[in-house]
């Protein structure tokens, strides 16, 4: 995933947006991402991702997503049809 691709796809909250929110508040817990323009707070898809992204800073690390914006956002798509979370971590950006 890029940093101009969308992780809160209802929100339309960009992974460079993220990044910047953790650098500037560095949020002690990872619904305290919700602070970013409402990342995490629609249909439910991008949690697991967020607290993906809080792990990573809070080792330390840079913050990515190993999976493709187009699998990401058609996975979604599925997720918010049948509710079910299909596996889509494999896909590489």
């Amino acid at each position: 995933m890029h940093d101009n691709d969308e992780v809160c796809l209802c929100h339309h909250v960009t992974l460079r947006k993220i990044r910047t929110y953790m650098q500037r508040e560095n949020p002690p817990v990872a619904s305290l991402i919700s602070e970013c323009l409402g990342a995490g707070t629609g249909c439910g898809w991008c949690i697991p991702y967020l607290r993906t992204l809080h792990e990573q800073h809070k080792s330390g690390d840079p913050l990515s997503l190993p999976v493709a914006h187009e699998s990401y956002a058609s996975n979604r798509q599925c997720f918010a049809k049948t509710g079910d979370r299909p596996d889509d971590t494999s896909s590489e950006s």
